[in-house]
């Protein structure tokens, strides 16, 4: 090994923020990238449906991208892999659920077919020219979660992905602690670790215990009993099914991504339950009400998952009853807390029963609290650290424990997206930064909206729009039609006449003072009317709508 050789960890996304996780590691003339998530768009950005990272760093050095490695199959951590596999086609490494979740996609988008595909095990070890790249298990909210240790020429670098350490998981795989502690005496460079529950003191509850409250819950239940919860949550999906069972309850599904996950999960056993249990939506109506269960998507009250749309009476299959029982198995994700008290005042006021965290024990956290965290940190002891996955404050607190429990300050690195850490066998320090940013997703468009559209969208979305239409006629420079005014969610002509003619009539001197030069530049006509119109817009009303002159020749 050379002397000046030195690894860089470069985040692509997830820091500063929550989602949108992706990790590049470099050392010479080879990468290795964990996860690609996507994020979701905030309120100001209008019709944004998701948002994935730049990869314009990886893009430049394609031939050097040996693989994307996954932790698990969370949207925030494999939502952008369709998107940028179609411009960085890599292989993927991973778990059985979280290439299946991710064969689903790939197909949707499809691309399934030109995509390379690797199962790993937990344990397993894949060897490219400069990385042995091992997945450790792990224990979350998802089955098939992994830590990733990168064993590099200059040391041991730890990626806990997303965790928590659960002592009695529902499926009995636990976390592999005693592979975690080995690679701590062996001595790990570099411990990058979730920090997205550094804020909560004590441990994190074990995801069975949801279990024994969901059989509290649904004992003498008259009524159906529907619950949202997320549709990756396979663990939580087991036990509402293994409480239906054990009620005497068939189980149906609603909302596409629980019905495709769910069918992966069954068929890569992952999820247990006998073929007589499980019912489609379309036979409900067959069975007494307290025969009844349903899962179903919309934890989070998004306005077209499928919870919100039986709160509105807008579902095509599921109408609510008297005496119908919905438990919202989910915390809401920040910002989202408006929409899911929306969708449960709905519930209550159409007659349904409702629970909720609030109210009952029905949701636990996937990621690890404070004592877990400084559990990882003590059987690691890294040289150096960086906290990942989180807003800058839980980055922040992350620091703070990690100094809390010994390390020195210095050894200690809150990135920002784009910054290159770059680590030789003596010393640790952010080198430069790369280009990096958000890349949004708009229906089928990837990348074409970009912040000045976002800012007409915001701009029309508040101050509406105004179109002046009128026809000049070319040989007698003279007006032959118009003008007319058509307005969105500006006003509402009929009740603002007198506006919309003073408009009409600032449009019409426009115009006839460019005819009377003999000018039809219609490039001149749009912008003298824009500035006169958007004028006295502002005078009278101090709002600035978005106003388009329409001129035609006639």
């Amino acid at each position: 090994m050379a002397e000046n050789s030195t690894i860089k960890v470069i985040p692509l996304g997830g820091l500063g923020e929550i989602g949108k996780n992706i990790t590049a590691i470099e050392y010479g003339e080879e990468i290795i990238v964990i996860d690609c998530g996507m994020g979701f768009p905030d309120e100001e950005m209008y019709g944004v449906d998701l948002i994935i990272p730049d990869i314009n760093y990886l893009l430049e050095r394609a031939k050097n991208v040996k693989g994307i490695f996954l932790t698990h199959g969370h949207e925030d951590h494999i939502g952008g892999i369709p998107y940028i596999l179609k411009q960085l086609n890599v292989p993927l490494y991973g778990t059985k659920l979280t290439l299946g979740i991710i064969g689903n996609k790939l197909k949707e988008h499809g691309i399934l077919d030109k995509c390379t595909l690797n199962n790993v095990d937990p344990g397993e070890i894949i060897q490219t020219q400069n990385f042995k790249i091992e997945f450790i298990s792990s224990t979350h909210s998802i089955a098939g979660a992994c830590c990733i240790a990168i064993h590099s020429p200059i040391g041991i670098l730890l990626h806990t992905g997303d965790f928590k350490v659960d002592y009695t998981p529902v499926d009995g795989i636990k976390m592999n602690l005693e592979r975690i502690g080995e690679l701590g005496k062996e001595g790990v460079l570099l411990l990058l670790a979730d920090s997205t529950n550094v804020e909560r003191e004590g441990h994190t509850p074990s995801e069975q215990s949801i279990g024994e409250t969901l059989d509290r819950i649904f004992t003498n239940v008259e009524g159906r009993i529907i619950v949202a919860t997320f549709a990756s949550n396979i663990h939580r999906i087991q036990q509402i099914m293994n409480a239906s069972v054990k009620h005497g309850r068939k189980v149906a599904v609603s909302g596409r991504s629980m019905e495709n996950i769910t069918e992966v999960a069954r068929e890569l056993g992952y999820l247990h339950i006998a073929e007589e249990d499980v019912i489609e939506l379309d036979e409900i109506g067959r069975y007494r009400s307290d025969q009844i269960t349903i899962i179903t998507t919309g934890s989070q009250g998004e306005p077209m998952a499928a919870l919100a749309r039986i709160a509105f009476s807008a579902h095509r299959k599921i109408k609510i009853e008297p005496n119908d029982l919905f438990i919202i198995s989910a915390s809401p994700i920040p910002g989202n807390d408006k929409l899911v008290s929306r969708v449960i005042n709905e519930l209550f006021k159409k007659g349904a029963d409702v629970i909720y965290e609030a109210l009952e024990h029905v949701h636990v956290s996937g990621h690890a609290y404070k004592e877990e965290l400084k559990l990882i940190h003590t059987l690691v002891h890294p040289k150096y650290f960086m906290p990942v996955h989180g807003e800058y404050r839980h980055l922040k607190h992350h620091k703070d424990l990690a100094k809390k429990l010994g390390m020195k300050a210095s050894d200690i690195f809150i990135l920002e997206t784009g910054q290159v850490l770059e680590i030789s066998d003596k010393t640790a320090g952010v080198t430069g930064k790369v280009r990096t940013g958000n890349v949004f997703v708009d229906g089928i468009g990837v990348g074409d909206v970009g912040n000045v559209v976002l800012r007409d969208r915001k701009h029309l979305a508040q101050d509406g729009m105004l179109t002046i239409v009128a026809a000049v006629e070319k040989e007698s420079y003279s007006i032959a039609a118009g003008p007319d005014i058509i307005t969105r969610g500006f006003v509402y002509v009929k009740d603002s006449e007198e506006l919309i003619n003073e408009v009409k009539e600032i449009a019409r001197i426009e115009i006839e003072g460019c005819l009377k030069n003999q000018m039809i530049e219609r490039a001149v006509l749009k912008v003298n009317i824009k500035k006169a119109v958007e004028r006295f817009l502002y005078e009278k009303t101090k709002r600035r709508p978005s106003v388009f002159p329409i001129i035609l020749e006639v």
